[in-house]
């Protein structure tokens, strides 16, 4: 929460999408192995081609949930996502990003998954 006092926010918004990579048969699966690395840095340049700003696209490593992947948290917000295509980035930056709304197809939930609760 921010506190009275607290500097003005440098980005208004930072998407983390995971690029963490686990040894090839690792039975939770790796979002670097199902594309993330790819689709990061497609999202990156489509979000400078939309004009979008005040905007950071981060790699994150594991953000524990790779089984659903490849995954992505958008801060402020706290929203889950995960992705699969072009045109999955292309409707998160446009519906969330852009106009403020969510992705309800591709919305993850915290009882998504096997860990259910953040450790």
């Amino acid at each position: 929460m921010p506190q009275t006092g607290d500097p003005a926010l440098y980005f208004q918004c930072h998407v983390f999408c995971c690029t963490n990579v686990r040894p090839e048969g690792h039975p939770r699966g790796s979002c670097a192995r199902k594309g993330s690395v790819a689709l990061r840095d497609y999202m990156k340049i489509k979000a400078k081609e939309m004009g979008l700003k005040g905007i950071r696209i981060n790699a994150a490593g594991c953000l524990d949930r790779c089984e659903l992947g490849p995954t992505m948290v958008i801060y402020p917000d706290g929203v889950w996502y995960r992705f699969a295509s072009e045109a999955d980035v292309d409707e998160i930056l446009n519906t969330h990003i852009k106009q403020g709304g969510r992705v309800p197809r591709l919305l993850m939930k915290i009882e998504d998954g096997p860990n259910k609760t953040p450790e």
